[in-house]
């Protein structure tokens, strides 16, 4: 898993027959540091996360097995948690 912070939402007509439906946010990956990277990823929002929040994803298959019938499913990031706080 990795941790990132939501900077942002993506808005999509068209898109792939599994996509509908689902929230689609950028999120800025954190470093070891907790420092945000730059790096923008986008995930699919299963926890109802908002902009500026922490959150946790899952990325590849295991995104994927989130849902019900995954053979189809086109995600490859999730985001799966909020972080309600670090502690070190």
């Amino acid at each position: 898993m990795q941790v990132g912070k939501v900077v942002g939402s993506i808005v999509s007509t068209q898109k792939h027959e599994s996509l509908k439906g689902m929230k689609l946010m950028m999120v800025d990956i954190l470093d070891g540091e907790q420092e945000l990277t730059g790096r923008i990823e986008i995930a699919v929002d299963t926890v109802c996360a908002g902009e500026g929040e922490y959150v946790l994803l899952t990325r590849g298959s295991s995104a994927r097995h989130i849902f019900e019938d995954d053979r189809g499913t086109a995600v490859d990031c999730a985001i799966v948690g909020i972080i309600d706080s670090f502690e070190k």
